[in-house]
């Protein structure tokens, strides 16, 4: 299974990650290390190194003296963050066409190929990390390590936000379609097309603007408390 590749971190990263997006954790909610270690049955060290990642993802902030809570999202920022990471996907996309080795198109082909295995599987988590093994292909193949670098970083920021993006109905299929845009202009060598469709992949415009802000509204709203 999927799940059993991934280590007790990334498991547990995943779970909270889950719960925040949907909106299981309200923004603001205090997460207890020890309470997290028991309920997950883990060490502390799994604990601190799932909490890192979300702290990096922008998902969790640590107060010092106070703890560790759920991250209050700002849908204007999210959208300007989205921006920025559409012209940076576009620029690797761009000089991947231009610069890419038949070595790198054939780790690209077989990163689409599982991404397509995921998406026709239905399995949306199995997709959700495929996906970022393909982004980091063109990433790879624009032989510019700067822009790699700052691709790779804000990604890391997005990367929730992205997934909660799969989670729309028809988006997996929708995105492994423009995956196989943006693999056919790099493999031509199409730089303009190879831009354009994976800015157009990253940016949320149109009614996946819409979809996107209902979703993440969702995710802020808070949960009822009983006494």
């Amino acid at each position: 299974m999927p799940g059993s590749k991934r280590s007790n971190a990334q498991r547990l990263k995943d779970s909270l990650e889950d719960d925040i997006i949907n909106g299981r954790r309200s923004p603001g909610e205090r997460l207890d290390p020890e309470t997290l270690g028991q309920q997950f049955s883990v060490s502390r060290t799994p604990v601190r190194e799932a909490i890192q990642q979300l702290v990096a993802s922008g998902l969790v902030t640590v107060s010092p003296k106070k703890g560790t809570f759920v991250a209050r999202v700002g849908i204007d920022q999210l959208i300007e963050m989205f921006e920025v990471m559409a012209e940076l996907e576009g620029m690797c996309g761009r000089l991947a066409a231009r610069r890419i080795t038949e070595q790198e198109l054939a780790a690209l082909r077989d990163a689409h190929q599982r991404c397509e295995a995921a998406a026709l599987a239905g399995d949306t988590d199995e997709y959700y990390y495929e996906n970022e093994g393909f982004h980091d292909c063109i990433y790879t193949a624009s032989h510019n390590t700067f822009l790699a670098s700052e691709a790779r970083q804000l990604k890391q920021r997005l990367k929730p936000y992205r997934r909660l993006q799969l989670q729309v109905r028809q988006r997996m299929h929708n995105s492994l379609s423009e995956h196989q845009t943006i693999f056919d202009a790099i493999e031509r060598g199409d730089a303009q097309v190879a831009q354009q469709a994976l800015s157009d992949h990253v940016l949320i415009q149109g009614e996946r603007f819409s979809d996107f802000v209902s979703s993440v509204r969702r995710m802020e709203a808070p949960t009822s408390q009983t006494g």
